[in-house]
């Protein structure tokens, strides 16, 4: 293949329609509506310490006498490690205490989304060969912009399962990790999703549910071009909200949620909370076909059960609505084993430039990885179905979001 690589400092640069038309599963993440967004409100670039560096491969097209994009990597240049949820403090800790600078990095991510999806985006009419091609391109030439910037590293956050195939034939270290998803069985409605719970947990929510919504008007979900600009100014304080009452960072800067609706609006969907007519809460989630994904929950007042109503079950009820195989609420850990979802793989992939911290990383992801079945298998006394699989392992079918 004729191929040409180049890189580009912001996401305007690209052509959108192109860019949009490579293979991105069913991850929202990295199309260019929601990196356009978070380029508009500084929540990625040069202060926010996420230095966007767009990698694309050109093939040259003789029929129309042009070149055609035929894939891409969206890199960061990191001074720090927050907001990534594949963590790595420990590791850089351990450097600094050695002597040896660990950043900057590279990092191949959704910026500040734990979601899995493809990092690795390609051509759709590309053949299997021709695939794997421009992948090994892409790679060499992610390792070509860390040898340029002098990283100490390069980490692939939430790839697929196949994607860290080919990290791991290019010496990237494999990690393995989990996050809980639940996944649509087919259910008509949400009492057959109930239905197949244990009859305790399947009385809990329905009384979490009913609980919640007694006092407020009721919720509904409303289309991201829909939504107008004070509920975009709630969704914004709501989300400082809950990030300062649980000591977390507000990595999406003020603008994000309004630069979102005019970049991604047909992604968008307001789960909007009333009383007496007023948004008094409300969560932010995006839909495509194959997948939804629930994100930054907040309110303006306590509700008992109201965070689950809003950021969990209303979110399963779409899905079995529109029959969405995948719903994705987060990074978020055990209490949503308790309320239908499980166990499901989740990928990265690592390269350390120095031998030595290379080795101690290495040992680390061994370790990691053999203790991961005995927790697992610790986690299932507490999962909600009426009949538990007699296997340990993860849930394979959140591996590789289905298109």
């Amino acid at each position: 293949m004729d191929l040409t690589i180049r890189a580009f400092r912001q996401i305007s640069s690209v052509d959108p329609a192109a860019w949009d038309a490579l293979d991105h599963g069913c991850s929202p993440f990295l199309e260019h509506g929601f990196l356009r967004a978070l380029e508009a409100s500084s929540s990625i670039g040069e202060e926010s310490g996420w230095n966007p560096i767009y990698v694309v491969v050109e093939q040259q097209d003789r029929a129309q006498d042009a070149r055609r994009l035929v894939g891409a990597v969206p890199c960061f240049l990191k001074d720090h490690s927050y907001g990534e949820y594949i963590f790595d403090w420990g590791w850089a800790r351990a450097s600094s205490r050695a002597g040896i600078p660990y950043y900057p990095k590279v990092v191949i991510a959704a910026p500040v989304t734990p979601a899995t999806g493809r990092r690795i985006l390609l051509d759709r009419s590309l053949d299997e060969p021709a695939r794997k091609e421009v992948a090994i391109a892409l790679i060499g030439a992610v390792r070509d912009l860390a040898d340029e910037a002098r990283a100490s590293s390069i980490h692939w956050l939430f790839t697929t399962e196949t994607e860290q195939e080919w990290l791991s034939a290019a010496d990237f270290m494999p990690r393995a990790s989990f996050q809980f998803h639940w996944r649509n069985r087919g259910y008509t409605d949400f009492e057959g999703f109930l239905s197949t719970l244990s009859s305790r947990k399947r009385k809990q929510i329905r009384k979490e549910r009913r609980r919640a919504l007694e006092g407020v008007d009721g919720l509904e979900f409303i289309a991201g071009g829909d939504v107008c600009v004070d509920d975009l100014d709630r969704l914004d304080r709501f989300y400082r909200a809950t990030t300062d009452r649980h000591g977390g960072q507000d990595y999406l800067r003020p603008g994000f949620f309004h630069a979102l609706a005019e970049h991604l609006p047909h992604r968008m969907q307001f789960a909007r909370v009333r009383r007496e007519g007023e948004t008094i809460a409300g969560a932010l989630y995006l839909e495509t076909e194959g997948a939804l994904y629930g994100r930054y929950w907040g309110c303006s007042e306590e509700i008992e059960f109201l965070h689950f109503e809003t950021a969990y079950y209303a979110g399963i009820e779409r899905c079995i609505a529109r029959r969405c195989p995948l719903f994705e609420a987060g990074a978020q850990g055990e209490h949503k084993l308790l309320r239908g979802f499980s166990p499901a793989s989740t990928y990265s992939s690592h390269w350390i430039r120095h031998e030595g911290l290379r080795d101690a990383v290495r040992r680390f992801l061994r370790e990691e990885a053999d203790a991961l079945p005995s927790y697992l298998q610790g986690l299932e006394e507490f999962a909600p179905y009426k009949q538990v699989a007699a296997t340990h392992s993860l849930d394979r079918e959140g591996d590789e979001p289905a298109d």
